[in-house]
């Protein structure tokens, strides 16, 4: 084992805490968020500029709802067809949640053990960049030949998608230590286990909020792409279902509560992050 050799991912000058970025969830703990009754009201307003101007022009220029329906449109659809939506959401959920969770425990286990010891980390990294850059939505016909059209390939692929994006990010966060408080620990006689838990661990929390809002956002959208390739449920499957039917209203209706989905997770960490990380700010 070996804590020497830590690599330092930000920049030597951002120790005043101003910086914003993947690597600082100051994003997330000292957002400037919603301050004023004036902030509230320009996003309404944009807001309403946004969709009424894109109900008006596709009204102007008569264009067919096959091809693009009106926002009022989707609204109806949505409002209408939501009950028929709704087992489909379930569905979906039940594989990002199933498949989000066991990768991440994988990905948080994996990011503990390779900044533990440095011959792992050597031994592993060529399949972990492996799985990074490989879609997982290209391995869901061979998941699908193998365990069939259930849940089971498409939480794999979902586990498979979100496991090394919260590895990468739990292994930046357990490297950006202070080696000052790590050799102050020693001098007190704390093991490495000891360290880990009450050093490691809770400094890089931060980033391993970032990489579980990033593992779970890439699970929502394998898990949609999943559904798509094969299987009779889930969101994905409404969408090609919708699609092929020409119920163009419909179909983005679905879209709209994905994107809704996705600004949730978000939400989410964001809570999370001013709760148990604004320290980082």
């Amino acid at each position: 084992m070996s804590d020497d050799a830590i690599p330092e991912f930000s920049s030597a000058k951002s120790g005043d805490g101003s910086e914003v970025g993947i690597t600082n969830l100051s994003a997330f703990s000292s957002g400037p968020g919603i301050k004023s009754a004036r902030e509230v009201l320009a996003i309404i307003l944009v807001a309403i500029i946004v969709i009424g101007g894109a109900e008006f022009l596709i009204r102007f220029f008569n264009v067919p709802a096959y091809v693009l329906p009106t926002p009022s449109a989707v609204a109806m659809a949505f409002v209408t067809d939501f009950h028929l939506i709704l087992p489909h959401l379930g569905y979906t959920l039940v594989e990002l949640l199933s498949g989000f969770a066991i990768g991440a425990v994988i990905g948080l286990v994996m990011a503990a053990v390779i900044t533990q010891f440095p011959f792992v980390e050597k031994v592993v990294t060529p399949y972990i960049l492996l799985l990074v850059t490989t879609p997982m939505l290209a391995l869901v016909p061979l998941l699908i030949l193998r365990f069939g059209f259930g849940y089971t390939p498409r939480i794999i692929a979902v586990a498979l998608a979100a496991g090394p994006m919260v590895m990468i990010n739990a292994a930046t966060g357990f490297r950006r230590v202070d080696r000052g408080k790590i050799a102050l620990a020693r001098s007190y006689g704390a093991s490495t286990l000891q360290i880990f838990w009450k050093i490691r661990a809770p400094m890089a929390l931060p980033m391993i909020l970032v990489g579980l809002m990033i593992g779970s956002i890439f699970g929502l959208l394998t898990a949609v792409g999943a559904e798509m390739v094969g299987g009779g449920f889930g969101l994905g499957n409404r969408l090609t279902s919708y699609s092929s039917m020409i119920q163009m209203p419909q179909f983005f209706a679905v879209v709209l509560l994905l994107s809704i989905l996705g600004i949730l997770i978000y939400v989410l960490f964001f809570w999370i992050g001013k709760k148990w990380a604004s320290w980082e700010a």
